[in-house]
């Protein structure tokens, strides 16, 4: 079965009615994150004042008799181009099931403008729709083309900072966004500690807590900051240095040899998972399946994490069922995690409109046995991308 047909296209999902009235605005409506920017005061308040606004669509990949296979596409302004005007071209013609040479393809044909990044997120698109394809032609959802099922779902925490509400939903774990960072100084370190301390107070011995730094850290204020959280237990440290600082990571596994590390969302390929899975740098591993570059370089780093003794629990892997079907396929992945920026009071439910899409009931995500991701989406909600 060959390739006939590879596009980006946008899904125009009906609207859906949200019945609940809001208690409150949700926590992302005002809330201070430490970020990679926040050393620039102009920009430091929200991420919303430099991050891009590259929108999002689909790719679509078609078989030779009209089957069709589904992948989401972030920053799609730029990375649609990168399929539509080569990945395409290339690939168009091949084996279907050639889900591995599809890979090998674009990691190679994208080297002469870098691999690392945009084009990754652009191979990951492309690869979750081949994924797709392969599971609705041979009828069987993609957890079996991975082997089968080791679970019939996964445990969710909940990340943001509206922890009384995740409580009310039933989660046993939360993941808090930190506020503060070196820019700070003390106050910061202060304020950081506040917010734990506040979030432990409120949900007890029972509920696990994590922190999540998004690059925001150097070495130095990493060490300092947990040394300070160490009395609240925290479960995990995530993503406290950008991730190009592989030797800065080496140095924080050295010097907190006691805390939790976790990091990877933000990092491209199978390489630099290598790295830091070699020297034992961290010991939760965390790709974006929608970034890393798809399912396949995810089952690869799940699979070297798991022969070096760690835990892999993809960033956003509980929010929709790509992550889904290799977490619940494979014996190193029993955690999920579900971003709630949804306001308060609002169902999880009514917040969902894709097809597919299933939410958490309390700490606990299951995935659909559809054939390949259990994504039906109507040929009338397609429309070409015109972004």
């Amino acid at each position: 079965m060959k390739i006939a047909k590879i596009e980006t296209v946008s899904v125009n999902v009906p609207p859906r009615e949200q019945k609940t009235a809001a208690r409150r605005a949700p926590w992302t409506a005002d809330a201070e994150v430490a970020n990679p920017m926040s050393k620039f005061p102009e920009y430091k308040r929200h991420r919303s004042l430099w991050m891009p606004r590259w929108g999002g669509c689909w790719v679509k990949v078609t078989a030779e008799h009209g089957t069709y296979g589904m992948g989401p596409l972030s920053y799609a302004n730029i990375t649609a181009p990168i399929i539509n005007g080569h990945f395409a071209k290339l690939l168009e013609g091949q084996n279907a099931f050639a889900i591995e040479r599809a890979w090998d393809m674009m990691f190679r044909m994208s080297k002469p403008y870098g691999t690392v990044g945009l084009a990754a997120v652009a191979m990951s698109g492309v690869d979750l729709a081949l994924w797709d394809l392969s599971g609705k032609l041979q009828k069987r959802p993609v957890y079996e083309l991975l082997g089968g099922p080791l679970r019939d779902g996964v445990f969710t925490y909940a990340t943001g900072n509206d922890i009384d509400w995740y409580l009310e939903l039933g989660f046993k774990a939360v993941k808090l966004a930190c506020p503060y960072g070196p820019a700070d100084g003390l106050a910061g370190l202060d304020g950081n500690e506040k917010l734990v301390a506040e979030t432990r107070e409120l949900v007890g011995d029972g509920v696990e807590i994590m922190l999540d730094c998004y690059m925001a850290f150097d070495v130095e204020y990493t060490v300092r900051l947990a040394e300070r959280l160490r009395p609240y237990r925290l479960k995990w440290i995530e993503e406290y240095l950008i991730p190009e600082d592989l030797d800065g990571h080496v140095a924080v596994r050295e010097r907190l040899p006691w805390q939790t590390l976790a990091t990877g969302e933000h990092m491209y390929t199978s390489w630099p998972f290598k790295f830091l899975i070699d020297r034992r740098a961290i010991d939760i591993v965390q790709p974006d399946m929608h970034w890393v570059g798809g399912l396949t370089p995810c089952r690869h780093i799940a699979e070297m994490a798991n022969v070096a003794g760690l835990t892999v629990i993809p960033h956003g892997g509980a929010m929709s069922p790509y992550a889904m079907h290799l977490s619940v396929a494979m014996p190193n992945m029993p955690w999920g995690e579900f971003f709630v920026g949804t306001p308060p009071g609002v169902p999880l439910e009514e917040m969902t409109r894709m097809p597919g899409y299933n939410v958490p009931k309390g700490s606990w995500t299951t995935v659909n046995d559809a054939p390949g991701f259990g994504i039906d989406i109507p040929q009338e909600w397609i429309s070409p991308y015109e972004g």
